[in-house]
């Protein structure tokens, strides 16, 4: 029992290395091979920006999900945990496994209604989370952004 739970540990921490960038450390602590899967990749041009999603280590971690249309921040909140939601699903996880969320807000002053809309969404155990306003406003005009890393 204590074994594995070293064993969970070193891997996230592994896989955490290595979204940082310390391949050679994440290699190290880890018994695994490096086998990022990246999904939906995101070009600027020729040249890849982003993936929308990345598995790793038993994690899949989420890019930024925003709301591009215009309404109030419970619709965007609404739609962005709707499509992390499927996003997750489609990678084998789901909201009852997510273990950090980060949200971005537009505007502080909608943290109230985004919580309302938030609460409940990930089972009886929610994640652990940050929240911020984003000075100049979240990319794509959307009120809301959030990503997150589940277990898988």
């Amino acid at each position: 029992m204590l074994n594995e739970r070293r064993n969970v540990l070193k891997k996230l921490f592994a896989s955490l290395a290595g979204i940082a960038g310390l391949n050679v450390v994440a290699k190290a602590a880890s018994n695994t091979t490096f086998d990022k899967q990246a999904k939906n990749v995101v070009y600027d041009q020729e040249i890849p920006l982003f993936s929308s999603s990345t598995k790793h280590g038993g994690f899949v971690f989420l890019a930024g999900i925003g709301a591009h249309f215009e309404g109030d921040i419970k619709a965007h909140t609404d739609h962005v945990l709707k499509e992390m939601e499927n996003q997750l699903k489609k990678a084998g996880s789901s909201m009852d496994k997510v273990l950090k969320v980060s949200v971005f807000l537009h505007d502080l002053n909608d943290y109230k209604a985004m919580n309302e809309v938030f609460r409940g969404r990930f089972g009886s155990n929610p994640p652990v989370r940050t929240t911020v306003a984003v000075y100049g406003g979240v990319p794509g005009n959307s009120l809301v952004e959030m990503d997150c890393i589940a277990a898988v």
